[in-house]
């Protein structure tokens, strides 16, 4: 027997037109449309949901895909309060994102970013993996011998174009006799392949430095993590050290003929980063009393061919900005940095660029953040679904209070609650006040033919009024987390309708259209 809902459904794919399209052109439509509405048509037919389910379509729909930066600022203590984890996108057009990313937890911290998903982890639970766009995650159980010594920059997240594989890696510091994590050499990689049981020790042909990973970072291009390693007799006393995530073994690049040195510089600070999905090594000169001040040039070399280890200088920066974010840092044309208060960019035009402050466009205020803590990530908003990964046995069931839930963030949600409370009660005033103003415009009307005083002294409380008319006020709020930047900017707006409100009620009548509740509202926001 047939129901009236199947016959329903199929009575809307009967007259669903584009149904009756050609699969190309049907395909050229959803290619253009962005990911949030792609998931909303995955539930109008079975054949939409088929279409776009499809690993061929999301591969394709993630190469075509526009590139947003993400900024990543880390909970930290300042002035002695805690603030949460969090990210702010900046998209094709340099703005920046109003919500928060709803999979980053506020004691997250990011490891990486590959095809829509970011490699999330806490000091205490395990390893997320999520699309920040669909919102769906996997967590997963943490290396086994990784009892402490987290840090964002020891752990790495991949994929190989040619196996289609993910993978995880994590840099494993040695056991030392006296101290159960050395933070300054590591000889074991610990490797994680998505859908696999557990986690693989890989060691390393040598001891390397933890230390140099943790200064210039780990970059992963084409299928191959790159990170530095101090070696005194190579160029620039470093060398770069790769990992094949298809074949899981490693190989030693040497870096490009150093230059001479100034001598009233101080010593060479060198980062390893990821620009147009290109491997290159950035350094300059630091200053002598303080070696997070950069001086002189900031050279910027790009690995052309791994195999043949040749380099070739792609930029040259006169006056650099102090901070060099990673793993990526252009975006556009665009060098992101962070300065002072702000997070700015720099354009980036020619090899040989010198900088200036007075150039900076800047994007936001990063306070009350720590100075130089962001990490940047170029990243796309992409279909990739983790369900067939989710049956392993590593995989892991997320703790029941996590997150915004646990104790240390509700002073911090109770704040955000007193920040709803007085939306609520402006709200109501500004409602009242758009009743005070039809009234006066019916008033003004009965008037304005009338040569009379009265109709010119209600003229005059009419503009006054009308100037501070509050727009939108049915307009629905949102139940979406703002980022702490337009949280910043939403607190100062509800500051200024609040004063804005109050000055108008101190000079004007109000007829008695309200309960004593609602007046006691209004004297506690004048106050």
């Amino acid at each position: 027997m047939v129901t009236g809902e199947t016959n329903a459904k199929r009575q809307i794919n009967k007259e669903c037109i584009i149904n009756s399209l050609p699969g190309d052109l049907i395909e050229r439509i959803f290619f253009r449309l962005p990911v949030s509405t792609l998931l909303r048509c995955v539930g109008v037919c079975k054949h939409w949901h088929d279409f776009i389910r499809d690993p061929q379509f999301v591969t394709s729909h993630l190469q075509r895909a526009h590139h947003y930066a993400l900024l990543f600022f880390p909970q930290g203590l300042v002035s002695g309060q805690l603030y949460p984890s969090d990210a702010i996108l900046i998209d094709k057009t340099w703005s920046p994102s109003t919500y928060a990313v709803p999979v980053i937890g506020p004691d997250d911290f990011l490891f990486g970013s590959c095809n829509g998903l970011l490699g999330l982890y806490t000091k205490t639970s395990t390893i997320k993996i999520a699309n920040f766009t669909t919102g769906e995650c996997m967590h997963l159980e943490k290396p086994a011998k990784n009892t402490r010594g987290d840090h964002f920059s020891f752990y790495s997240f991949g994929f190989h174009p040619v196996t289609k594989e993910y993978k995880i890696t994590h840099f494993l510091g040695d056991c030392v006799e006296g101290r159960p994590r050395n933070k300054d050499k590591f000889s074991v990689i610990q490797v994680y392949t998505f859908g696999g049981e557990k986690w693989k020790d890989i060691p390393t042909p040598e001891a390397l430095s933890l230390n140099s990973v943790r200064n210039s970072g780990i970059v992963n291009v084409d299928g191959t993590m790159y990170w530095l390693n101090e070696d005194k007799i190579a160029s620039w006393q470093h060398t770069l050290m790769s990992f094949d995530l298809r074949v899981e073994s490693f190989a030693t690049i040497q870096l490009p003929v150093e230059r001479e040195d100034h001598d009233y510089f101080g010593p060479r600070k060198f980062w390893i980063r990821d620009i147009y999905g290109k491997l290159c090594i950035v350094t300059a000169q630091t200053a002598r009393y303080d070696a997070g001040i950069l001086l002189g040039e900031l050279q910027i070399w790009t690995l052309d061919n791994p195999v043949e280890q040749r380099w070739s200088q792609k930029y040259n920066i006169k006056n650099p900005p102090n901070y060099i974010p990673g793993p990526q840092f252009v975006h556009r044309d665009r060098i992101l940095a962070q300065s002072f208060s702000s997070v700015g960019s720099y354009e980036l035009i020619g090899e040989n660029i010198e900088i200036s402050f007075s150039k900076m466009a800047e994007l936001f205020d990063f306070r009350p953040h720590k100075l130089y803590s962001m990490q940047s990530y170029i990243c796309v908003k992409s279909l990739v679904c983790l369900d067939v990964y989710k049956k392993a046995g590593i995989v892991r069931r997320p703790k029941q209070q996590v997150g915004w839930q646990l104790k240390k963030w509700g002073a911090w949600e109770n704040e955000l609650r007193e920040i709803e409370k007085m939306r609520s009660k402006i709200h109501k005033l500004e409602h009242k006040f758009l009743g005070l103003a039809d009234q006066m415009v019916e008033i003004y009307q009965f008037l304005e033919d009338k040569p009379h005083e009265i109709a010119e002294h209600v003229r005059m409380e009419l503009n006054q009024v009308l100037q501070d008319k509050p727009e939108n006020t049915n307009q629905p709020r949102f139940l979406r987390r703002l980022n702490w930047v337009e949280q910043k900017r939403d607190a100062e707006e509800l500051i200024s309708r609040s004063k804005k409100m109050s000055a108008r009620f101190e000079g004007i009548s109000i007829p008695d259209v309200s309960s004593t509740d609602d007046k006691n509202e209004e004297e506690n926001l004048a106050c």
